[in-house]
């Protein structure tokens, strides 16, 4: 049986701590911000994709939801896996 959170299965413990940063066991949302630091192939990009698309299943605007990286490469990669993990796409502006 799947569970309601089964697309956060393939993450480790530390990505599934960042990705569940805020939200109490009602999914509500009182945290703030979350920066995201760690060495190069550690799963960052997939981990705020995750965080994005968790955010946004429990109800988190996504207007208000603001993802910042330093290379296109890695924001065109965090809007293709964030988008997929909620099971749809939404439209992006290039910058």
């Amino acid at each position: 049986m799947l569970t309601a959170n089964a697309y956060l299965d393939g993450l480790n413990l530390e990505q599934r701590r960042a990705v569940e940063y805020g939200l109490n066991e009602q999914g509500n949302m009182p945290g703030g911000p979350l920066l995201v630091i760690a060495g190069a192939g550690s799963g960052k990009t997939n981990t705020l994709a995750h965080r994005v698309a968790h955010l946004i299943v429990n109800g988190a605007d996504p207007r208000r939801i603001l993802l910042m990286t330093f290379s296109r490469r890695a924001a065109a990669e965090m809007t293709s896996a964030s988008s997929a993990s909620r099971g749809r796409r939404w439209a992006t502006r290039p910058a």
